[in-house]
């Protein structure tokens, strides 16, 4: 946790954190000499560049832009895609990410066609309470016009002190006028752990989002107890698009499930000593046999607990392989607001595996978007003898493919007509047509469904927005189209958690891995057999 100007925060990292640094490796870089004398020289070459550039650049330059949006992360971009500087905006929106809260009106917004736009609100949150809905164009926020504004910009006007009022004036499908709300702002807990349900008598299901948070683990305890987990006949733990986030989340979050006194993860680098992090509260004796879904927006810390419940046989992992990130970022405060994010060490799994996946010589695009592991990957033993591999990523124990949209699911996807489906990015689509169908016919209840006329009215929508289309496409994606409107619908009128649910009854990955249940339990079984074995051997050794 950071205490003040000299204080770090372990940061084994997220997604997001290399994409605030983008572009392509630089050359390679070589130097004949090292030391003070390499350093001096080297800070003097640059100082004479800087020089250069900023007296005789075809037009004046920002220095400080120069440098800091240039040269530092340039520089860091050299040594891995996860090292990075934070500007002072930058550095304060990781400390609000960490600590999970704000003051505002609590809802995601997103860009669309140079307007903002509400993705959701969050459930009971005051923008909730007003009756915002996801598809409304922001207009203004105070009398401030946003025409022009970035994301950024309206979601800074929406922010303010507690207790404060804002005006937010929207626009939305089938109102001729603009709509005006008075909302007061409050303190917007933004939870990692984004749903937990049962979903079949006995079966419990958790998403955990991210990291990022310092109550994850608290999060998950609330959603263990609200559950009765003690009596769960089986858990399901979802970790698919979580990017990851703090160390001691993640630590905490697979304490709560392994035995006490087993190793979690441990760290080491060069300039820093190897750590070992275990099991220090346990499960206290609560055995739930686990499924954990995985998918490559699985990264860092939230492989930490896939690699861990995996070596210890505590839980069966299920769907793809995971990103591959195993490598530790300590987060130093700097000076004017500033941060870095610098890779200090690499983390190990309880076999001893090293995730992380290769990175020198490829763009970063090619790293972020088209994961390969390492040429020759070695093996290790779970505890209860299973063979897994190192670099790149968690494989999961069973492989359960993401469905792949067809050609015509990709069109509407990619023309916004839909939200994108849970733990997939949101920016991409604002649910167009929920906003025109939803214009038309208010008043939607909880039994509703999509029958003919609905999709009658999704014709007449694609018609209108020139997307082409033919019986054919309508016939054989009907049931995917019945799913992706109920879905769009229920979020927009009955909140986030509804439209969760909604997703969930049609999830094919989910559906294949609740009958892993079974097969979990047997190997938690065996390990816990091999480690009482072991235990007993390493006994009579010591006589």
């Amino acid at each position: 946790m950071l205490r003040g100007k000299g204080a770090v925060l372990v940061l084994i990292g997220t997604l997001g954190i290399s994409a605030l640094v983008g572009g392509f490796y630089g050359p390679s870089l070589r130097a004949s000499t090292t030391g003070a004398n390499s350093m001096e020289q080297s800070i003097k070459e640059f100082s004479q560049v800087l020089s250069v550039v900023q007296q005789d650049y075809a037009k004046p330059i920002d220095v400080n832009k120069a440098i800091y949006n240039g040269a530092i992360p340039g520089m860091l971009l050299v040594l891995d895609p996860h090292s990075t500087f934070f500007t002072k905006k930058a550095f304060s929106q990781l400390q609000e990410d960490q600590h999970g809260r704000y003051y505002g009106v609590g809802m995601q917004i997103g860009p669309e066609s140079g307007r903002t736009v509400v993705i959701a609100p969050f459930p009971g949150s005051p923008a909730y309470k007003a009756g915002i809905r996801p598809g409304d164009v922001i207009l203004e926020v105070d009398g401030k016009s946003c025409k022009g504004l970035s994301t950024l910009q309206v979601a800074n006007l929406l922010k303010g002190p507690r207790g404060t009022v804002v005006h937010i004036t929207v626009g939305r499908e089938g109102w001729k006028k603009p709509l005006q709300f008075t909302v007061t702002r409050q303190e917007i807990p933004h939870s990692s752990v984004t749903y937990y349900t049962m979903i079949q008598p006995g079966i419990g299901y958790i998403d955990i989002s991210t990291f990022e948070n310092e109550d994850t683990a608290s999060a998950l305890a609330k959603a263990l107890k609200a559950l009765d987990a003690p009596h769960l006949k089986g858990l399901i733990l979802d970790l698919r698009g979580n990017p990851g986030g703090l160390l001691n989340q993640a630590v905490q979050v697979a304490d709560r499930f392994l035995d006490k006194g087993q190793l979690i993860v441990s760290h080491r680098g060069r300039s820093s000593p190897e750590r070992r992090y275990y099991a220090i509260n346990g499960n206290g004796g609560d055995r739930v046999p686990m499924v954990v879904l995985v998918n490559g927006g699985t990264a860092s810390a939230s492989e930490i607990v896939s690699g861990a419940l995996q070596d210890h046989g505590r839980a069966l992992i299920a769907g793809t392989t995971t990103f591959g990130k195993g490598l530790v970022q300590t987060v130093t405060p700097l000076s004017y607001g500033t941060g870095l994010a610098l890779t200090t060490a690499r983390y190990y799994t309880p076999s001893g595996r090293l995730i992380q996946r290769p990175y020198k010589d490829i763009s970063y695009w090619q790293y972020r978007f088209d994961p390969q592991p390492a040429p020759k990957r070695k093996a290790y033993l779970t505890d209860g003898g299973r063979v897994v591999y190192g670099g790149g990523g968690i494989t999961p124990d069973v492989k359960i493919p993401a469905p792949k949209l067809d050609a015509f699911q990709t069109k509407l996807m990619q023309a916004g007509v839909f939200f994108p489906s849970i733990g997939t990015p949101l920016e991409i689509g604002v649910g167009d047509f929920t906003r025109y169908f939803l214009g038309q016919r208010p008043d939607i209840t909880r039994d509703f469904t999509v029958g003919p006329s609905v999709i009658k009215d999704f014709e007449q929508f694609l018609t209108r927005e020139h997307i082409s289309y033919t019986p054919q496409d309508i016939q054989q994606n009907l049931s995917w189209l019945q799913w992706k409107i109920k879905r769009e619908v229920f979020t927009s009128v009955f909140g986030l958690d509804a439209g969760y649910k909604v997703d969930l009854d049609h999830d094919a990955q989910l559906e294949k891995a609740i009958p892993l249940i079974s097969e979990a339990k047997a190997i938690y079984a065996h390990a816990r057999v091999m480690d009482a074995e072991r235990a007993a051997a390493m006994k009579d050794n010591s006589r």
